[in-house]
């Protein structure tokens, strides 16, 4: 039961912008789960919700297919919005990108504040490999 770590932040590879982040990896994998972090749109490039929500699908997009798998085999996800009047905006970005043959369990949750100033989206998911 190996365990792989995927895009590890840590000390050495933080940016000014990201030097008060914590140290994780976006990605882990273990047997034939993958677990992804929290993922945000760039901080550097904050649009409207469905941008973010853009951005944040594209990361989860790549984190997957470097973990293995892809959005097909998305197990749940967890959505924070900061705004939940953005839930249908919001919605409209998701329901074009999720697989609809095989959609993942959802929550969508209110977070007053996520870790950068202006982010208005923050997609968690678990996927199978």
């Amino acid at each position: 039961m190996s365990i792989q770590r995927h895009v590890v932040i840590g000390p050495s590879s933080r940016k000014p912008l990201t030097s008060v982040a914590p140290i994780i990896s976006y990605a882990t994998v273990r047997d034939n789960m993958v677990y992804l972090a929290g993922i945000t749109a760039d901080p550097e490039h904050l649009g409207d919700v469905k941008d973010q929500t853009s951005q944040v699908l594209a990361r989860i997009d790549g984190l997957l297919k470097i973990a293995g798998t892809d959005k097909s085999k998305l197990l749940s996800a967890l959505v924070w919005l900061t705004d939940m009047s953005l839930f249908t905006a919001h919605n409209e970005t998701w329901n074009g990108w999720v697989d609809a043959a095989s959609p993942p369990t959802r929550a969508c949750l209110h977070s007053p504040q996520l870790w950068y100033p202006g982010m208005l989206v923050e997609i968690m998911v678990t996927a199978a490999k």
